[in-house]
Parts: C-alpha cells; structure tokens; sequence
C-alpha cells in the first residue's frame, strides 16, 4: 500500500517522537511536518520531514492527519484548530485541562461528521489489558465485584519549572496526568459510577495541584472501586485487581519507556469452595509492548474503512474525564479551595 496519508504532529518531544515511530510503520502513514517550541526556526530534516516553532505554521501544511502531542493548556486548542482544518485528529491524554475544553472539542467534531477524532487512552492496548477484558466480557469467572487500583510515581517531572505544576496550565495533578488512565480502566471494567467520595492532598509536595488522590466509588448495580493515585509512591507502581463472583484477575505492572514500574503480568486466580483462600492461580506474563502500535493501526484503520473510533472516541474522554472531576469535587474542602464548578454532564452522540 502506498503512503496515502500525510500526517503532522504537534510536539516533538518525547511522545511526538515516539508517535511518529509507529506511524512511520504503518504502509498508509507517513510524517511530512512536526513543530515544537523548542526548534530555533523552521526548515527541514534530512529525511525532508518539515520543522516549524508552532502549530499554526504547521497546520497550514497539506495534512490529511494531525497528531496532537501538546501540554493540556494546548490540547482542546490545538484539536479544535485541527478539525477546523479538515484533518483526522489523535490527541494525547487527557482531553485538556477541563471538561469544558473537551466539550468544546465536541463541539467542533460535531461540524466534520466525516472526519475521526481519537483520544490516546495506551493502556487500553496493552495485551495484560485486553486479554484481562475478554476474560470479564466471557463471563467466565462470573460477574464484577469490586475494583482496587493504585497507580504512581516518585514526583510530578520537573517541579520547579513545569507547567504540569501550574494550575491554570495544567488543570490537575497527578490524577488527571497519570491517574486517569486507572480511571479510563476502571470505566472499562466495571461502567459508569453514579456515586463517588474521596480525599484529595497536596500536603507532601505542596503545589497548586494534587500529589495524591484516594476515592471509592459505586456504580448503579453496586461494584465498588477503591483507587489510589499518588506522586509519593517512591517505588514506582501499576496495579488492578479485579474481583469477580467466581475468581480474581489480578494487573501487575505495566510495560512504560521508563521501564520503572516492573514486569507486565496477568493472574487469574479461580476462587472454589474448598481452596481456604489459596486458590489455583494462572500468571501470564508480557514481554513485549506492542500498545503504540496497535493504537495507531487502530486509529488509521477507522480512517481508512470509514467507522466510528471505539476506544479513545471523545464521548469515552469526556466521561473519563467527567469521572476525574467527580473524584476532585467530592472532596468539598478541594472544590471550594480550588474554586472548582459543578461537573456537567454531556449528552451521547
């Protein structure tokens, strides 16, 4: 297959580069022009790939796809900015720094009904993750009971200077940096939750946004979840535990460009009458992260047959993130310090 689809991408640090590593492999994909502020001037690659220091420059280009891999501050901005321009639209997470941004963004996807809009939600494509969702969606081990997941780091990158510690550039912490991704599996695994309570800190770093969050929640058919998302978590870590009516699933560890939060693995544990809680375990484990890459062969093959995005789509990432700030509001103290507004709701497209 030829290169049919010109692609640019919107940030050229970390993520862009590694986004465009996948999307050079896709047979239809190929990177014709990236920007980042932190080029000098504009020109060009050797390998011709066009540079310039800001989005509206490379937005001007003749793209047919634009990845968006730019701070919250940027993202609803720079989505909407991508749309207006007729292209196929991935952005990273989260959506933006609020839910207004990401209503803003469906908004304007309302306008290109022909075009595809797909939020990057990686972890949905980790194979520890799919493989545990079939095993739910089975029914094999009977029906969900409850959720336990924590997920964190040591620190939120670069305190001193990032503008993931500033507010009004950022919108959250550690929930909606990295958290939200135990929130979007959550979701996943269990559904929407009507109720939600929590307690929100930033007692231990003391900036502007949370260093840790804890919540427990419950859907309408009552599975409770317990979440911890935290920037004290000095060993790195990534875990999901799944109780279901008869066993457990049990998500160690997560394959990340860090490599800091251990090996990937999937335990079934098969619950019986008479195993005294030693029940027989299955442990699966994952070698390989092939996440980037399906997401990305996932995203050009709803552009390339014409169907709707199915993980990632913005109604998903508006209730991912309406989910967020449920947990940030029911922290009374946290919203009325924060001069934080009610969460609205949206309805499905």
């Amino acid at each position: 297959m030829r290169k049919q689809f010109k692609v640019g991408i919107a940030g050229y640090g970390v993520v862009g580069k590694r986004r465009q590593k996948y999307i050079e492999q896709h047979p239809a994909l190929e990177v014709v022009a990236v920007c980042d502020v932190n080029f000098s001037s504009k020109g060009i690659f050797d390998n011709g790939v066009k540079f310039f220091t800001n989005y509206t420059d490379l937005i001007k280009e003749s793209l047919d796809i634009l990845f968006v891999c730019l701070p919250n501050f940027l993202a609803a901005e720079v989505t909407i900015a991508g749309l207006d321009a007729n292209f196929h639209v991935f952005c990273e997470k989260p959506p933006g720094r609020t839910l207004d941004d990401i209503a803003r963004v469906i908004e304007a996807e309302k306008c290109k009904s022909g075009l595809c809009l797909k939020y990057g939600f990686n972890h949905r494509y980790h194979h520890s993750i799919r493989d545990a969702l079939s095993i739910v969606q089975s029914g094999d081990l009977g029906e969900v009971v409850d959720l336990r997941g924590v997920y964190g780091k040591s620190k939120i990158i670069s305190f001193d200077s990032s503008w993931r510690t500033k507010r009004e550039l950022c919108g959250g912490g550690i929930l909606l940096d990295q958290g939200i991704h135990m929130v979007d599996m959550m979701r996943l695994f269990a559904g929407e939750f009507s109720e939600v309570h929590s307690f929100i800190s930033n007692k231990f770093w003391n900036h502007d946004v949370e260093d840790n969050a804890y919540a427990i929640m419950k859907t309408r058919n009552d599975v409770v979840a317990m979440l911890h998302s935290s920037a004290t978590q000095w060993r790195h870590r990534f875990q999901l535990e799944i109780t279901l009516s008869k066993g457990q699933i049990i998500l160690d560890g997560i394959l990340s460009g860090s490599k800091s939060y251990g090996a990937e693995t999937l335990t079934i544990a098969y619950a019986s009458e008479n195993d005294a809680g030693e029940p027989l375990e299955k442990t699966t484990k994952y070698n390989e992260d092939p996440s980037w890459k399906d997401e990305i062969d996932d995203f050009a093959d709803a552009i390339i047959t014409g169907r709707k995005v199915v993980d990632g789509s913005s109604l998903d990432a508006f209730k991912t993130m309406q989910l967020v700030y449920q947990i940030y509001c029911a922290d009374i103290d946290w919203k009325l310090a924060h001069d934080l507004s009610a969460v609205p709701a949206i309805n499905s497209q």
